[in-house]
């Protein structure tokens, strides 16, 4: 084992993904403003579009690596991530971004149920569920049918996502598996995206979806695949609960978004079901590499 690769094994991947998650939910909140300009699918397939760059600069397809029965893996893959890309955007677009990811989490929280082998393991998801149910608390304000059916749609891509990611962490080394799928994404999202924001690009937006990209998809996606090299599907879907929390907080200093004291209960109940829940959901992955060695 070399020494780069004994630094990659002592980072735990709980970490890992958390520093995904707080990744995503910075890009999301900083998104915002673009989304007004350019829309929902304009924001997602520039955004997938620069995240499709960097990874082509960073890593060589490995197109010679690819087997008949990977194909459709990667393009599920690539489709499901610009669906859901575009989908989170749209939910973020008409209700807050807190609810949109409490909702999303219902995603990951439906791998951790349909893969769970036993009644004790639901405790920690549905643990989840009540702090994801306290920190959008229903019982206030009005619906917004169309933003909870997109955060809906988003959370069903998120746990084909999870799913799917794990398969292409295993059949391809550092970021060969994301220099194939996320070209595939941006396409799906240029599909809505380049006539939603005809006539509406201008050189800031396009600057900053650039720097947009970075967080979201380049970092967190990275992040991610290294993660669930070394987490079972199931911890990997239940430390998710803590997105939630993390796009509270972020909420807190980004947007000026203020908890209630029972939000801040939710944020304590989804940390505790998060962090409890990853114990125990380490993995080894079929093939021994380092996932620090990303680039090629």
């Amino acid at each position: 084992m070399t020494a780069r690769s004994a630094r990659t094994t002592a980072v735990p991947p709980w970490a890992l993904a958390v520093a995904a998650m707080m990744s995503v939910q910075l890009g999301s909140a900083l998104s915002v403003g673009v989304i007004s300009t350019v829309g929902p699918a304009g924001t997602a397939r520039l955004r997938l579009s620069f995240g499709a760059l960097i990874f082509l600069a960073l890593a060589r397809p490995p197109l010679r690596s690819v087997r008949r029965s990977d194909v459709p893996v990667l393009l599920g893959l690539g489709v499901t991530t610009g669906v859901q890309t575009i989908a989170f955007l749209a939910a973020i677009d008409r209700i807050p971004l807190g609810t949109s990811v409490a909702v999303e989490f219902l995603g990951p929280l439906t791998v951790v149920a349909v893969r769970s082998r036993s009644v004790r393991a639901l405790i920690w998801p549905a643990l989840a569920l009540l702090g994801v149910v306290l920190l959008t608390e229903p019982w206030h304000g009005h619906l917004n049918v169309a933003g909870l059916a997109f955060a809906a749609l988003a959370a069903s891509g998120w746990a084909f996502y999870i799913l799917l990611t794990q398969r292409i962490g295993d059949r391809f080394t550092g970021l060969g598996g994301l220099s194939l799928t996320v070209p595939i994404a941006a396409a799906t999202a240029a599909l809505l995206g380049v006539p939603q924001a005809a006539g509406h690009l201008t050189v800031g937006v396009v600057a900053a979806a650039a720097g947009l990209a970075m967080l979201l998809p380049v970092l967190p996606y990275a992040l991610e695949l290294v993660a669930l090299r070394r987490l079972t599907p199931t911890a990997f879907g239940t430390l998710m609960a803590l997105e939630p929390a993390i796009a509270v907080i972020l909420g807190v200093l980004v947007l000026h978004q203020k908890p209630s004291p029972i939000q801040l209960v939710g944020i304590g109940l989804v940390v505790l079901a998060g962090t409890a829940a990853q114990r125990g959901g380490l993995r080894h992955p079929p093939e021994v590499h380092s996932e620090l060695d990303l680039i090629g």
